[in-house]
């Protein structure tokens, strides 16, 4: 019996601290969570394609549409666990997994085509024009204007021509 009770009192330092280690990772994990957690709604891009928009957080939904565009534009409007509500430039919301989001910052051409000019300025020289829906990276915003690129083209587009940067929102 006594032996028993020694294997015990071993054991139970390794129980305590096994526990005590376990109560650690899991703060830290949660801590390491908290200090990941950004703010909503932000905007991000689409990691891969074909990415399936699911009906809710989980493989058990069903699809309600499949992007079939690499680098297309998404603002992040919830989360829940790893599944990330997003919706597109037109509209269309639903959930996918945050594999398939990538921080990235693009941009997608709106409204009309758009003409790209070598400065910040609506009287400076033209670069090229942008068709609606040309999906861009966004390089920076600064006031009104923001820099894109797009097919190794650079140039400046007025905020209001491109959905993915918020009105205010500054862009380095």
């Amino acid at each position: 019996m006594a032996a028993r009770g020694r294997r015990i009192g071993r054991c139970i330092p390794v129980t305590v601290t096994a526990a005590l280690a376990i109560c650690l990772a899991a703060a830290l994990a949660h801590a390491a969570d908290s200090e990941n957690k950004q703010p909503l709604p932000r905007f991000a891009s689409l990691r891969i394609q074909p990415v399936n928009l699911r009906a809710g957080p989980g493989e058990r939904y069903p699809i309600e549409w499949v992007f079939v565009r690499k680098d297309v534009p998404i603002e992040i409007v919830a989360e829940f666990d790893n599944w990330r509500r997003i919706r597109d430039w037109q509209g269309a919301e639903g959930w996918v997994h945050e594999r398939m989001v990538a921080p990235k910052r693009g941009v997608i051409v709106v409204g009309n085509t758009r003409a790209l000019h070598r400065q910040p300025d609506p009287n400076a020289p033209l670069v090229a024009r942008a068709e609606v829906g040309v999906i861009a990276r966004l390089i920076e915003c600064a006031g009104q204007w923001c820099r894109i690129e797009a097919d190794d083209t650079t140039g400046w587009l007025q905020r209001n021509e491109v959905w993915g940067v918020f009105p205010d929102e500054t862009v380095p």
